[in-house]
């Protein structure tokens, strides 16, 4: 004898669970199509456009905290495109509700709502000719940070009315969305960075080549430039002058970074436009303080040294303009200074600076930043004029250019830490 076990008949499924099953899928599709996509506007779009579809919702908008500002930014809007570029006070609407209780909010009927949040939107339509019956908005949360709002407006249905279950499903969608826009914003930071860097190495280029170049035949000077940073606000240059002379200029911008470097951009030409015509220091430095003066931002001012070495009468001229007191040393090994100098550039306009002519012979002298005696060991301890002149002995016999190199190499070899523009140029007397 057989026995049959009935065959137990599959019930229907229920609404409730079809409807479940869709959300779990339309959740799976947005994680794996957010997941391929770091183009924030693109994700944006994404979302915006499968949270409407599957909502039945007219229209829709994110909304973005712009942390700087204090204030919410639209940058996605379907279907109420006079949103874009549009911005709401953080406290503003459910919008401002929303970020506040972490939580999705739903507005059921605008017109019958007695809150203060409903009251906005009445505000908001009569600046935008959009009628508004219903709202949803949930907070984008990534990361414990909330960076933003999903905006839902009236259900395309006959009350344009969304349901408390539309309030549930917008919640559950709105996390990955959070997290797939946060991804997406700082890929785009990180491309924003990444070009600004670049961009910063360009100006760093042009920089380097406004700097003269050392002779590879023997010549009398030399300099070395090593930025703390890529850019520089230290600048030098040399030439040949013809008939035994040679000019040059070493200046310091007070400060760091790119507005330093700019201004150092601008007085390094400047310098070499002017210095073309204008064979007097003073008279060079007078031009260049009130040109700079014209332009330079309130706390700015520039050091700067300029000279001429005349290899016939073995002379130096030397005009300054709050420069660090170049080094001088001498055939039987002895230091000293030239202390003479006026005010930095750019203090104040029509200043007037001196000029001295110094004996120069069988000599050199070191012209530098504060970068090169204020440099600190691991222990704290600056480099300073006495350690810098051992340098200074220690490389006495090596040609200029590979003298300047050896004792940065040396200085930074021995543990001391670079926290500014290091420049040094040399003057070899014969």
């Amino acid at each position: 004898m057989f026995l049959f076990k009935p065959t137990k008949k599959e019930e229907p499924k229920k609404p409730e669970d079809s409807r479940v099953n869709q959300d779990l899928e339309l959740v799976m599709k947005l994680n794996q199509e957010f997941a391929s996509s770091l183009d924030l506007n693109e994700t944006l779009n994404t979302a915006l456009k499968e949270i409407l579809n599957r909502l039945n919702a007219q229209a829709g908008n994110v909304f973005l905290i712009n942390e700087k500002i204090k204030k919410f930014e639209c940058i996605a809007s379907l279907h109420q495109d006079y949103l874009e570029d549009y911005q709401l006070d953080l406290k503003d609407g459910v919008m401002g509700k929303a970020v506040e209780q972490r939580k999705c909010i739903r507005v059921g009927d605008v017109r019958k709502d007695v809150r203060p949040i409903a009251e906005f939107y009445f505000d908001l339509d009569n600046k935008t000719n959009f009628t508004t019956f219903s709202v949803l908005c949930a907070p984008l949360i990534a990361a414990n940070e909330c960076i933003g709002v999903i905006h839902c407006l009236n259900k395309k249905t006959n009350n344009k009315l969304f349901e408390e279950k539309d309030r549930q499903l917008l919640e559950t969608l709105a996390a990955p969305a959070a997290f797939a826009i946060r991804n997406a914003k700082m890929a785009k930071d990180m491309i924003e960075k990444n070009k600004i860097q670049k961009e910063v190495e360009i100006v760093g280029d042009i920089q380097k080549s406004l700097l003269s170049q050392n002779k590879k035949d023997p010549f009398p000077i030399a300099g070395i430039n090593i930025p703390a940073k890529v850019v520089s606000g230290d600048f030098y240059n040399f030439s040949d002058l013809g008939d035994g002379k040679y000019g040059f200029g070493v200046a310091d911008v007070s400060g760091k970074g790119i507005k330093s470097s700019l201004l150092m951009s601008k007085a390094s030409s400047l310098y070499r436009c002017l210095s073309k015509t204008n064979f007097s220091a003073a008279d060079l430095l007078i031009q260049l303080n009130n040109e700079i003066c014209e332009t330079i931002s309130r706390g700015m001012f520039v050091t700067m040294l300029i000279g001429i070495y005349d290899s016939n009468k073995k002379e130096l001229l030397l005009s300054s303009a709050g420069h660090e007191p170049p080094i001088i040393f001498d055939s039987n090994g002895n230091f000293s200074n030239y202390n003479e100098s006026g005010p930095p550039l750019g203090i104040m306009a029509k200043t007037k600076y001196q000029e001295h002519t110094i004996p120069f012979d069988k000599s050199s002298m070191y012209i530098f930043t504060d970068g090169i005696t204020e440099i600190r060991n691991p222990k704290g301890e600056e480099l300073g004029s006495v350690g810098f002149q051992n340098y200074i002995k220690k490389y006495k016999d090596h040609p200029n250019n590979e003298r300047l190199k050896a004792m940065i190499d040396d200085i930074l070899g021995a543990g001391h830490i670079q926290k500014d523009d290091l420049t040094i140029v040399a003057v070899d007397g014969n």
